[in-house]
């Protein structure tokens, strides 16, 4: 990899926290963490600032079914508890992992993680309509006895029953200066993960709320105020496809705004899935950042450069 001084973010998908069959056990996310640290210490060991934001979907899973399953025991707690224990979880894991593939490199360099709110509006139209499934499939018993406690489920059919939450728009990463501080300093940082823990303004005060920020919109806002030149959205397939499942499928190699935006409306990217990282690298582009990228996390480094995945880049 040639030499790269800039500063760049990487946001890490589900692929980098779990097993490739997606299981969560403690042996598999330390396994999928450290496979991806090293694709990210050799971007460090080329000379670029690196900062990471992750998701926490699985995590967040998992913890929400100790909550189910030991509600008569200990009180459950809300899901923005949730998303920062993660936060702290997933970031050691990191930062463990990253510095032992720093040092088999011969690179110090210190890594932190910063526990990160996001700022959302209490208003925000994701609240009155909650679609972000989460947690694990349940028989429509269960959902029924949850949702007599107030909260949204819904049925994915033969599959069963989750849960669904508001996922409402990132306004603003509250912590990205203490991040920013850092990055200055030479660390590597991580921070907002699984998009930051959700709080709303109310009587002067900032309050957690029962929500999920997707992750690669907030990346894009955490880029923005770190003055990263490149990010880089890491997921499981090299390039975002147009005309996905149909017989015109192609992939998207270099690309501009104007044809993004022109897809996604045209309904080729789905909400869940490829919709919102395309989005974030609109904004990215657009909100002042040189260079976007979305692709396979064994291509960072290459997407970094423009020679990897769909490239996005602003334009003069």
């Amino acid at each position: 990899m040639s030499r790269h001084t800039g500063r760049v973010l990487i946001a890490l998908g589900g692929n980098a926290m779990t097993a490739p069959d997606g299981s969560a056990t403690p042996d598999a996310q330390k396994a999928a963490v450290a496979a991806a640290m090293e694709h990210v210490a050799d971007l460090v060991a080329a000379g670029a600032q690196v900062a990471l934001t992750h998701g926490n979907g699985p995590q967040v899973g998992n913890l929400l079914i100790k909550n189910q399953l030991a509600a008569h025991v200990v009180p459950p707690v809300p899901l923005d508890w949730c998303g920062a224990q993660t936060q702290a979880t997933v970031g050691v894991l990191v930062m463990n992992a990253l510095e032992r593939a720093l040092a088999a490199r011969g690179v110090s360099r210190p890594v932190a993680a910063v526990v990160t709110r996001t700022l959302v509006d209490a208003a925000d139209r994701g609240f009155a309509d909650p679609v972000k499934p989460i947690g694990r499939y349940f028989p429509a018993a269960e959902a029924e006895r949850f949702t007599a406690l107030g909260q949204s489920w819904k049925s994915f059919g033969e599959r069963g029953w989750r849960r669904v939450v508001a996922s409402p728009d990132p306004l603003e990463i509250l912590d990205a200066e203490a991040a920013a501080v850092l990055v200055a300093a030479g660390h590597v940082v991580v921070a907002a993960g699984g998009g930051g823990v959700p709080v709303v303004r109310r009587d002067g005060a900032l309050h957690g709320v029962e929500a999920v920020v997707d992750k690669d919109l907030a990346a894009a806002s955490l880029a923005r105020r770190l003055g990263a030149e490149i990010m880089v959205i890491a997921t499981d397939v090299e390039h975002v496809m147009s005309g996905y499942g149909t017989p015109a499928e192609r992939p998207l190699h270099r690309t501009t705004s104007g044809e993004l935006r022109t897809l996604a409306a045209a309904g080729h990217f789905a909400g869940g899935s490829m919709g919102p990282k395309v989005e974030a690298v609109l904004r990215f582009v657009d909100g002042g950042g040189r260079r976007a990228a979305i692709t396979s996390l064994d291509r960072i480094g290459e997407a970094v450069e423009g020679k990897a995945g769909t490239i996005i880049e602003r334009e003069e």
